[in-house]
């Protein structure tokens, strides 16, 4: 654990089976590892006997906080979970609560959910292009996929008044509508991010060296990947085509058509493959949510009515103190009914969920997470196994793991 006070820089041990050993800490202050991530491991000269995660540098104790924070005030908390897509954590909590609760989310709020959403897992999947091809030295990628989201980062700026960490989403739907001015921003950029997305693919896939780094390298079977419980792109890189929008869908995606991207042979290559297609699919929703947004649901509301739950949309004047103080009693005094409940989304990473125990209390008596970082980083030790030590740097890039997911 993080807690160890023993860390040791190198050991070298005699097995008979392989001779003498080293034991390397790859981490937790390395640039390839993605976060604070520590790896313990074992080398017979350069090939992988043994890889041991150790995580726990980065834990916050966020699930523990919302029994004190309550319903409404965790919501920002959620940002910091996979700090790369944070709207789409704020839209797996809020789904969790609504469910419980027994709100429903008017079909625009529901529309404006899908766009900043999927913006999000732009953001997300251009973080895992642009840094694991520096990481292998396709330095040009990564500018060519920060420039592409720094204009997602401006059109969440103009929707939302922040680019990092908007927060947009609220329990019966959205803080801000989204004027016909910024669908029109989001449809230029999706018929333009397709055209990227075939500037990515003519530097990488038919790049000699990115082929040879990653074709090949940590296969894993769909037996193995889904025994490991492993979701998200990872799983779909191995020929599984499980995607939480098609298979639960929730927040209207059974209105959009877009396809399932899957690999063929499960190794790091199929999983780039499988992300690169998936922008292009997400450029393909937010085209037709653009269109649902300016025609059959042009005018309709972003928030529920319930006030119970649900504060006013944002804007309204104050008419007098009581409504101020109503308000400011929904947030700090707001009671979900007794029972439990788990919702889960199709995040960028996989499968993110939250179970939500309710004793009819002003704040949870438990929040737990299901981070597809975490599950999903487990795989590393099998992958790594036998594999040369610079190999290591495109496994860890093809999970795509975010470690303030991973520790919470």
């Amino acid at each position: 654990m993080a807690t160890e006070t023993k860390l040791l820089e190198f050991s070298e041990s005699a097995d008979p089976a392989h001779g003498d050993l080293m034991t390397l800490n790859y981490g937790p202050q390395h640039p390839a590892t993605h976060g604070v991530l520590r790896l313990l491991v074992t080398l017979d000269g350069e090939t992988i006997v043994d890889l041991e995660p150790v995580v726990g540098y980065l834990h916050r104790g966020k699930e523990k906080e919302a029994e004190h924070l309550g319903y409404h005030r965790w919501i920002p908390f959620t940002d910091r979970l996979d700090y790369l897509s944070p709207i789409l954590n704020n839209i797996g909590y809020c789904l969790a609560i609504e469910k419980l609760a027994g709100m429903q989310v008017p079909a625009r709020g529901q529309a404006i959910r899908v766009m900043l959403g999927e913006l999000s897992r732009l953001t997300a999947h251009l973080i895992y292009l642009g840094t694991t091809g520096i990481d292998l030295g396709a330095v040009t990628a990564f500018f060519f996929c920060f420039r592409d989201r720094e204009r997602i980062f401006d059109i969440l700026d103009r929707i939302c008044g922040h680019r990092t960490n908007p927060t947009p989403i609220r329990f019966g739907g959205v803080l801000y509508d989204v004027p016909k001015e910024r669908t029109a921003e989001v449809r230029e950029f999706a018929r333009d991010f397709i055209r990227s997305v075939d500037e990515y693919e003519t530097m990488l896939s038919g790049n000699r060296i990115w082929h040879d780094r990653n074709r090949g390298v940590a296969t894993i079977s769909a037996k193995d990947a889904i025994a490991l419980g492993m979701t998200g792109p990872n799983l779909r890189g191995s020929g599984i085509a499980h995607d939480l929008r098609k298979a639960q869908s929730y927040d209207g995606y059974e209105h959009y058509k877009f396809e399932i991207p899957v690999g063929t042979v499960g190794d790091a290559y199929d999983r780039y493959l499988v992300r690169v297609q998936e922008m292009r699919q997400t450029a393909q929703i937010l085209l037709q949510v653009c269109d649902r947004l300016d025609g059959e649901l042009q005018g309709g509301e972003i928030l529920s009515e319930d006030r119970r739950y649900v504060l006013p949309p944002r804007g309204r004047v104050l008419d007098s103190m009581e409504e101020l103080i109503y308000q400011f009693k929904i947030v700090t005094d707001m009671r979900l009914p007794v029972g439990e409940v788990y919702h889960a989304i199709e995040a960028s990473k996989g499968e993110l969920g939250f179970y939500v125990v309710s004793k009819g209390e002003r704040t949870p008596h438990r929040i737990g997470i299901r981070s597809p970082s975490f599950i999903n980083l487990q795989a590393l030790r099998p992958l790594a196994r036998g594999r040369l030590l610079s190999d290591l740097v495109a496994i860890i890039g093809s999970l795509d793991f975010v470690m303030g997911e991973v520790d919470r």
